[in-house]
C-alpha cells in the first residue's frame, strides 16, 4: 500500500527527520510512503526517498486562494486515484489539501500537527482561518505532542503520534565523545551545542544572550549551533556585536547530528514555542544534560535528571549559571528510558504501520 505524505519539501528540519524515521522502520514490502512537495528544487532527503523506492511528486507553492494551484492540486488527485491514505503535513493550511482528497473520495485523510503556534506575521490572521476546517475534512487527527494537538484541533480528539528516533544511533560513546572533540579541535573548552533552524521560535537571538553571558564566566566555552535558515545571518552578525564571534561555530545543516551531540557538554533550547521537538528526544538519547525554557512542552523530558526548565523570563545571567550546574552531569546510555517512554523508532514504526493497514481495510 503507497501512502502520500504531504509536505513544503524534504529538506532537513524537524518533521522531515520524522517522517524520515519511520519511513526507514516501516516494512516496505506492506506499506510505502510516496510525497508530494511543494518546490520545484530538489531537497536534501529525496535521494534517500526514491533509493527506498519512494516517489517524489511536485506542485507549486501553496497558495490556498491562487486557482493555479487548486487547480494544479486537484489535477493531481484525478491523475492518482491509487491513494486511499493521504497524509497531511501542511499545518494551518492542512484544511486545503484536506478538501481536494475529499472531494476525490481519498477515504483515509490525516491532519498531522508538529507545533503549538505559528509566527505572528501578516500571514497569521489567513492561517488561522484555514487551520478553523482540518477536523471537517480530515478523517484522523495527528499531533506530534499535547499542545500541538490542542492548538491546532480546537477541541477535536487527536492521536499522539510520537517523534520517536533510532534510539540506538544516538547513545552516548565515549569513542564518539573523544573522536568530534579532536575533529572541532576541543580539549576541555565547555561545549554548548543547539540544533535547530534559524528562525524565530528557536529564539537564537537570546541563546546568544546567554553565551555571551557565559563566556564572562567560561572565557574558553565554545557553541555549537547547526542549522540552516535565513535568520543565520541575522545572528552572525549579533555575535559579531557582541564580541562573542570566534566562540561560535555556524556548523549550517549537518547530516551528522548523532555525531556531533557526542562533542557537546550542554544542550540549550530557549525556544518561544514548539510541538514536541525531535531534537530534544535526540538530546537526551545521547546522554546530554538540557536547558530549556517553559515554552517547550514538558512532556519531552522522558529522562530523569538531565532536563531543567528555565523560564525565558528568568534572563541571561541565570540561564548562564545554570548552565554551569548541568555540565557536571553525567553522560550515561538512555536508550532504556527512551524506548520505554514510546520513542524509540523500531516499535513506534509498526504502530504507525499497522495503522495505515487497517484504516485503508
Amino acid at each position: 500500500m503507497r501512502v502520500l505524505q504531504v509536505v513544503t519539501h524534504m529538506e532537513r528540519g524537524g518533521l522531515e527527520s520524522m517522517l524520515m524515521n519511520y519511513y526507514r522502520h516501516v516494512d516496505r514490502e506492506w506499506v510505502q510512503f510516496d510525497f508530494l512537495v511543494h518546490r520545484q528544487e530538489r531537497a536534501v532527503f529525496d535521494d534517500e526517498i526514491e533509493s527506498l523506492g519512494g516517489r517524489i511528486y511536485r506542485l507549486p507553492r501553496l497558495v490556498p486562494w491562487s486557482k493555479s494551484y487548486l487547480s494544479a492540486l486537484n489535477h493531481f488527485f484525478d491523475e492518482h486515484p491509487e491513494y486511499k491514505v493521504v497524509h497531511v503535513h501542511q499545518d494551518c493550511l492542512s484544511s486545503v489539501i484536506l478538501k481536494a482528497a475529499a472531494q476525490h473520495n481519498i477515504p483515509v485523510r490525516v491532519a498531522h500537527s508538529h507545533s503549538a503556534s505559528q509566527d505572528k506575521d501578516l500571514k497569521y490572521p489567513i492561517k488561522l482561518w484555514y487551520k478553523r476546517f482540518i477536523p471537517k475534512y480530515a478523517t484522523e487527527l495527528f499531533a506530534c505532542g499535547k499542545n500541538a494537538g490542542d492548538w491546532m484541533f480546537s477541541g477535536a480528539p487527536y492521536q499522539v503520534i510520537n517523534n520517536a528516533i533510532d534510539a540506538a544511533a544516538y547513545a552516548y560513546s565515549s569513542d564518539t565523545h573523544a573522536k568530534m572533540r579532536q575533529q572541532f579541535g576541543l580539549t576541555d573548552e565547555l561545549t554548548v551545542g543547539h540544533v535547530g533552524r534559524f528562525s524565530q521560535p528557536k529564539n537564537h537571538s537570546f541563546l546568544l544572550d546567554i553565551f555571551a553571558a557565559l563566556l564572562k564566566k567560561e572565557p574558553n566555552a565554545v557553541l555549537l549551533l547547526a542549522g540552516g535558515g535565513e535568520g543565520m545571518t541575522k545572528i552572525q552578525a549579533k555575535a559579531q556585536v557582541l564580541g562573542v564571534a570566534e566562540h561560535v561555530r555556524f556548523l549550517g545543516v549537518r547530516c551528522d547530528v548523532a555525531d556531533l551531540m557526542q562533542a557537546m557538554d550542554v544542550f540549550v533550547f530557549p525556544s518561544l514555542y514548539e510541538g514536541l521537538p525531535v531534537t530534544m528526544v535526540e538530546a537526551q538519547a545521547a546522554g546530554l544534560p538540557c536547558l530549556i525554557s517553559n515554552k517547550v512542552p514538558p512532556e519531552c523530558i522522558i529522562t530523569e535528571g538531565l532536563v531543567d526548565i528555565l523560564p525565558l523570563s528568568a534572563g541571561a545571567e541565570t540561564w548562564s549559571e545554570k548552565l554551569l550546574e548541568k555540565r557536571d552531569t553525567p553522560r550515561t546510555d538512555r536508550r532504556a528510558e527512551i524506548a520505554a517512554h514510546g520513542f524509540d523508532i523500531t516499535a513506534e514504526a509498526v504502530k504507525l504501520q499497522e495503522f495505515y493497514l487497517e484504516a485503508a481495510e
